[in-house]
């Protein structure tokens, strides 16, 4: 944010995802969101949006989609990642993103599938869409194996 409280230029301002799924999609994030400090912002017939600071996620099942599946690995979005305070808060997170039906990512390489240095979980929800939960440069060392 400016010294004015407008947002400063470049700071995204929403994300718009597509969804298979809305109702899916509502039970994969919204506990995660919150958790992570988004508040609903909107809501509608094929959508909701979650918003944090300036920036908020839109997640729409559009009658347009052109394909019942996302496909993380093809061009377009490959994954969100998040800012995380802590390693225990990546942990965690990890822990409450596979009791809601998430899968880890790598699993053989956890926490630091991303390099020693970096504190991190990537997760995978039912629809494939993928999440990277990082902790903060500052805290990584101390808990680098």
């Amino acid at each position: 944010m400016t010294d004015t409280g407008t947002p400063a230029t470049g700071t995204l301002h929403h994300v718009e995802i597509w969804v298979p799924d809305l109702t899916r999609a509502v039970n994969d994030w919204q506990w995660l969101l919150e958790d992570l400090g988004y508040s609903l912002h909107q809501t509608w017939e094929h959508g909701r949006s979650w918003k944090l600071g300036p920036t908020y996620l839109v997640f729409e099942q559009s009658p347009a989609l052109s394909s019942p599946r996302h496909q993380r690995l093809a061009p377009g979005l490959n994954h969100l990642a998040f800012h995380v305070d802590t390693p225990d808060r990546v942990d965690s997170l990890t822990s409450k993103a596979q009791d809601n039906g998430w899968s880890l990512l790598f699993p053989d390489r956890h926490p630091h599938a991303g390099g020693p240095q970096q504190y991190a979980t990537y997760l995978e929800n039912t629809d494939h869409y993928e999440i990277e939960l990082v902790a903060p440069p500052h805290t990584r060392a101390a808990r680098a194996v």
